[in-house]
């Protein structure tokens, strides 16, 4: 149950968010919107408030917002035309268009702020969780529960801070300063290269002393200021990853078996529910960033392809053809299809796929 409800929660979260950026930004420009759904049809629930019919539809993974004059064929009453889509500048179609995604990416900033204005910022300290025999930290005795403050002489109190030194170093000794209950220690240790496994699941080389850090969280507690800036670092973090992600896959430096769908969604959604609301505003807050990037990819269907198609016109200084864009939203629909069934295949795999 805890499950189902997270997920209904975060996908209609996330959805209604992406709508709402359309749906404003072309009543801002006063286009008229003729429906607003969450969910594609058929449709469960429907209200008419003025000129738009507002929905609730039987299919949950996506929206629409429908806009007087979007579709080439659509013929407009030559009344209406100050409010078709299709006849406003150029600029205020591409600001309609790219309000969906715009507005994910800003509901990831504002949610983060505020998990770190109320809750602080999470971080990983520099306690030790554990030490690995035979390496660099075992031999110059460092013991789990150890706490690394300095690194030559350079405070450090987090674990993403203490790698970076470590592996920064090349191989050179290291003077370590490590509380141990009430008392100031000082190793001296050299880093070993090793081959571990990146984010992305790689086998890459790196200098390491041989520690992992323990599962305990601290958080650091920030003004108002400074938790929005760490809600734009944070989103823009989360960015960078997920388009080196999206790289690597086009790539084929990792596999599509990492791919994830609905199923994964509220597998993670779950989880991260029961871990608390926090974590679940955290996890939507990834995800959105997620969608506005999968949402501006150039795909026809997306807001991407629709941005292509806008570009292409503003060059030509005149439209594409009709026909043409017809032909490339087939093939933009046959490849999110494609996309779609491979992501819940392995969804599926993974649910009948025993853990290593």
């Amino acid at each position: 149950l805890t499950t189902i409800l997270a997920t209904v929660v975060v996908l209609g979260v996330l959805i209604f968010v992406h709508e709402l950026g359309h749906f404003l930004v072309a009543k801002f420009f006063k286009v008229r919107v003729e429906v607003f759904s969450l969910g594609f049809p058929p449709k469960l629930i429907s209200k008419q408030v003025g000129e738009t019919d507002y929905r609730i539809s039987v299919l949950p993974l996506g929206g629409y917002v429908k806009l007087l004059g979007e579709n080439p064929n659509d013929e407009v009453p030559p009344e209406l035309i100050p409010y078709s889509f299709l006849h406003r500048p150029l600029y205020q179609r591409a600001a309609i268009v790219l309000a969906g995604p715009a507005f994910n990416f800003f509901f990831a900033v504002i949610s983060l702020f505020l998990v770190f204005a109320f809750s602080g910022l999470p971080y990983v300290p520099t306690e030790i969780g554990r030490v690995v025999a035979g390496t660099p930290a075992a031999q110059a005795g460092l013991q789990a529960g150890d706490s690394i403050v300095a690194v030559d002489g350079a405070p450090v109190k987090r674990w993403e801070e203490l790698s970076q030194m470590i592996r920064g170093r090349g191989g050179e000794p290291l003077n370590l300063t490590v509380k141990r209950g009430d008392k100031d220690l000082k190793f001296t240790l050299t880093p070993e290269k090793k081959e571990g496994l990146n984010i992305f699941g790689q086998k890459v080389e790196a200098f390491q002393i041989g520690v992992a850090s323990s599962e305990r969280l601290a958080t650091e507690e920030l003004g108002p200021v400074q938790a929005l800036e760490e809600g734009v670092v944070y989103s823009l973090r989360i960015a960078a990853l997920t388009l080196q992600s999206m790289y690597k896959l086009i790539a084929r430096e990792i596999s599509v078996d990492t791919l994830g769908g609905p199923i994964m969604i509220a597998q993670v959604a779950g989880k991260q529910a029961e871990m608390g609301f926090i974590h679940l505003i955290h996890f939507m807050a990834v995800l959105s960033v997620n969608l506005t990037l999968l949402n501006l990819l150039p795909v026809p269907v997306l807001e991407g392809g629709h941005m292509v198609f806008l570009c292409l016109e503003a060059v030509r200084g005149k439209p594409v053809p009709v026909k043409h864009r017809e032909m490339a939203q087939a093939l933009g629909m046959v490849l999110i299809l494609t996309l779609m069934l491979l992501v819940f295949y392995h969804d599926i795999m993974r649910l009948f796929t025993p853990r290593q």
